[in-house]
């Protein structure tokens, strides 16, 4: 066994750990928005799932810029230049306040947006209702993200994972107080739901501030005892890493969502079986998101201790670990997939359209486990312009158009059958794993390079 082994992968799993929770707390906040709503009115729901379509990729995009703080506080930490780490939390939040201008401004006149799917007048206005309510919400939606990636940073990702708990427990009375009135306040339908999100971002947040403020383990970085203005080098650090950051989470987002918008075009029994592939995709990425945020968090500390050939341990080992993880999984989801397809629907025209698109869905999640383990690895490193750029060749050039081209029939594999919902997948997973092996390969080259 190689040395160290064992406890690499056992530093790993103690950071990624309450990830994972913190992000299916994250992803059961909107099961949980269309469950309730889906309750109230049909014209709610439909302006629930308009507006989140519109919401999570925009979020997850300036979170994404917020993401750059936990390599470069990583690094810090690995250096032990805990003064030098408050000031770069503060820097993050003057980043903040721009992406929250122009974020909000999104938010609040969607209508550009909202118009391309053609709803209808009623959806139209509860949806822009909606997404009006959650532009008062982002603030304390990015200052929780900018939380995150400064604890994650520094190996305290507990922290993070007890406030989403805290914030998903509370907003279940409030979503129902709110979506179907009571105590003297109206039923509001959709736009409540965003009012308790709202309520709680902004309930998070103070718990953010406050734990930065008064809680010991991050007082030795002094963020909130000191004040500095901007600073044009670490700004322009932040956003040189940041940026792609954001970038890659668009484009991975989009070209995901972007999919099930051609395969509606199937008729409503595929939509269906389509949507179970959809959620239990979003459910399995959590785990290699985790195990990439633990990998990249000590890839980062090593890089800063100057221990290069630690830190290339671990990278590899985290890759490993997380295609080990996916591999059980996949086998897992192909193996029962009347098991997982019975929780959703007993639906048999759905269960027999769900049931191959659950195949490709395991090969899905092996590509993607190990394109997302090897971007965050990059990120360790400072390297986010080169994975941009492959996401956007991959994930569009192959994923989309070659999704578009096989799915509707337009070009044939021999032997091969590709067209219709499975072949958008299959030209996803090819993508993915196309993503996966450029990265990795471009790892190699830096490495090489330290």
């Amino acid at each position: 066994m190689a040395p160290g082994l064992l406890d690499d992968l056992r530093r790993i799993a103690g950071i990624a750990w309450p990830v994972l929770i913190g992000q299916l707390a994250l992803v059961a906040f909107e099961t949980i928005d269309t469950a309730m709503v889906g309750r109230y009115s049909v014209v709610d729901l439909a302006a629930v799932g308009l507006g989140a379509s519109i919401y999570i990729p925009l979020y997850l995009a300036l979170a994404g810029v917020m993401a750059g703080l936990q390599p470069i506080v990583g690094r810090l930490a690995g250096k032990h230049r805990h003064q030098v780490i408050g000031a770069y939390v503060r820097e993050a939040a003057w980043l903040a306040m721009i992406l929250i201008v122009i974020g909000g401004v999104v938010l609040y006149f969607p209508q550009p947006l909202l118009r391309i799917a053609h709803p209808s007048e009623a959806v139209m206005q509860r949806s822009i209702l909606y997404l009006r309510v959650l532009s008062f919400g982002l603030p304390a939606g990015l200052c929780f993200a900018i939380y995150s990636s400064f604890s994650n940073a520094i190996s305290s990702s507990r922290p993070p994972m007890a406030i989403l708990l805290t914030a998903l427990i509370a907003k279940l009375p409030l979503n129902k107080w709110l979506i179907y009135g009571g105590l003297g306040v109206p039923p509001l339908g959709g736009p409540g739901a965003a009012f308790a999100s709202t309520l709680v971002f902004w309930m998070a947040a103070l718990i953010c501030v406050t734990l930065i403020a008064r809680d010991r383990r991050y007082g030795q970085y002094s963020v909130a005892r000191n004040f500095s203005w901007p600073h044009k080098r670490r700004q322009y650090a932040l956003i040189k890493i940041g940026v792609p950051i954001g970038v890659s989470s668009l484009i991975e987002i989009a070209s995901y969502t972007s999919m099930t918008l051609f395969i509606a075009r199937f008729g409503t029994t595929v939509l269906a079986a389509q949507q179970i592939a959809v959620n239990l995709g979003a459910v399995l990425y959590m785990l290699p998101l985790s195990l990439g945020i633990a990998t990249s968090t000590l890839v980062s500390q090593r890089l800063g201790a100057g221990a290069y050939g630690a830190a290339r341990a671990i990278a590899r080992r985290g890759v490993c670990f997380a295609a080990i993880c996916a591999t059980i999984c996949s086998c897992a989801i192909v193996i029962a997939r009347p098991l997982v397809i019975s929780a959703y629907t007993a639906n048999p025209r759905i269960t027999a359209a769900a049931m191959p698109l659950l195949m490709v869905v395991g090969f899905y999640h092996l590509a993607d486990s190990v394109q997302v383990s090897a971007a965050f690895v990059l990120r360790a490193y400072g390297r986010t312009i080169v994975p941009a750029v492959v996401y956007t060749i991959s994930l569009v050039c192959i994923g989309l158009c070659g999704g578009y081209l096989v799915g509707f029939g337009k070009v044939s594999v021999p032997r091969l059958s590709l067209d219709g919902p499975c072949g958008f997948w299959w030209a996803n997973t090819a993508s993915l794993a196309c993503a996966g092996i450029s990265l990795l390969t471009h790892w190699r080259s830096v490495v090489r390079g330290d």
